[in-house]
């Protein structure tokens, strides 16, 4: 899911960061009660170092060009994963290439692993790695099937919980984006609803899927809210973020709502509560927690992550700087106030002509201040036909990059 239309038209790793957080006193006692969710202490939170984890990048490089199998994952963006019970790692993505991968040099002479051109696109998959880290297989592609014709499913965050409140019998509830075909500037199709799909464990078989939010009756599509972007869990609750799409409505970035779930209810669509601007509500229309459509704001696609008792939220940055150059904003609770924005990292792009968006955090994959964070890459062609041939040309291209963060107290 692309932070600009150029972007997902189809539609490196050394990182050089410095990020500088507001250095401000977080005084707890001066914020109303909902400000204090979540516990612990809340301070200014900043990246204080960072690698390049070239072992992910290159174990997803690895099975992408593996050609054992026709039904493979071969590359795809929106990547967002979760850890299962028996220590297993899902993966999930959004438009995916499937099939065989030719080693170089390509058709043209270039020294790329490529795909042909008539490769097929789905619009979501899921692949496991195994406990030991190691990617292990393609489920049946797409996992989430179209609802109708010219709409389709996104997946996004994802978290085990109970089947019921309660139970030990555990599943894997997955958020999803619903799009609607649409002309321009709703190349990406127009926002639709979220959903939420229950996959089965062990054996991850879809079980059914629900709706959260409908969002059909809102006539203006830029305020259409999907949430799922994130999900942290936090006490008794599970944070749901989501956003609209700011840059299809000619804003510089989009705006940042939030949602609250009971622990083990997302898949109970009257259990969601949306923060309004004062308040947690069932059916009030969510307000916006970041977002002045001038200076701050989100991408299409963001993450947040806990650190302490700080929320930290990763996106692309604002402008023109949203396809090469990540930001980064603190709260001391998932209303806000969100301090920022401020220049976390410009991740390396394999040429010119290519972009990064979509920074998604993998909690899973870290311990205690150690963040681990993956981007997409994808190439800025002037047309779609244009973009899938460059592509299918470098299959290195569409698949993710990965960096570790350490978070800690901003310098002076």
């Amino acid at each position: 899911m692309p932070e600009d239309a150029r972007a997902r038209r189809r539609n490196g790793t050394g990182l050089g960061v410095l990020l500088a957080l507001v250095s401000a006193a977080v005084l707890l006692t001066a914020l109303p009660d909902h400000h204090r969710d979540g516990g612990g202490t809340c301070r200014a939170r900043a990246v204080t170092s960072w690698a390049a984890d070239a072992r992910l990048t290159a174990e997803f490089a690895r099975y992408g060009d593996d050609d054992g199998r026709a039904d493979d994952w071969t590359g795809g963006d929106g990547t967002h994963s979760v850890r299962l019970p028996d220590g297993r790692v899902l993966w999930l993505f959004s438009d995916t290439y499937l099939g065989p991968v030719h080693g170089p040099p390509n058709p043209v002479g270039e020294p790329y692993a490529w795909r042909d051109p008539g490769t097929p696109l789905v619009r979501n998959s899921a692949v496991v790695m195994s406990r030991e880290g190691r990617l292990s297989s393609t489920l049946p592609a797409p996992l989430f099937p179209d609802p109708a014709p010219s709409l389709w499913r996104w997946p996004v965050a994802a978290r085990v919980e109970p089947r019921t409140p309660g139970s030990d019998r555990k599943v894997v509830r997955v958020l999803l984006w619903t799009r609607t075909a649409g002309q321009p500037p709703w190349i990406y199709g127009v926002p639709t609803a979220t959903e939420v799909a229950t996959l089965s464990l062990p054996a991850l078989r879809l079980e059914g899927i629900t709706t959260a939010l409908d969002q059909r009756t809102v006539a203006d599509p830029s305020r259409r809210v999907l949430f799922g972007t994130a999900a942290v869990a936090s006490g008794a609750w599970t944070y749901v973020f989501g956003g609209d799409d700011g840059r299809a409505a000619a804003r510089p970035a989009g705006r940042a709502y939030v949602a609250r779930v009971p622990r083990g209810g997302l898949g109970e669509p009257g259990a969601w509560e949306y923060w309004d601007g004062s308040a947690w509500t069932v059916r009030g229309r969510p307000a916006p927690v970041l977002g002045d459509d001038r200076r701050t704001g989100v991408g299409s696609a963001f993450t947040v992550v806990r650190d302490g008792g700080t929320y930290v939220l990763f996106t692309m940055a604002a402008g023109a700087a949203g396809l090469t150059t990540v930001s980064s904003y603190w709260a001391c609770a998932p209303t806000g106030p969100w301090h920022g924005p401020a220049r976390g990292l410009d991740p390396s792009l394999p040429g010119a002509g290519a972009a990064a968006y979509n920074p998604q955090a993998h909690p899973e994959l870290g311990d205690g201040d150690r963040v681990v964070l993956s981007y997409d890459v994808n190439r800025l062609d002037s047309t779609g036909a244009a973009a899938q041939q460059s592509l299918s040309r470098n299959v290195s291209l569409y698949r993710p990059r990965f960096v570790t963060l350490r978070l800690g107290r901003p310098a002076p």
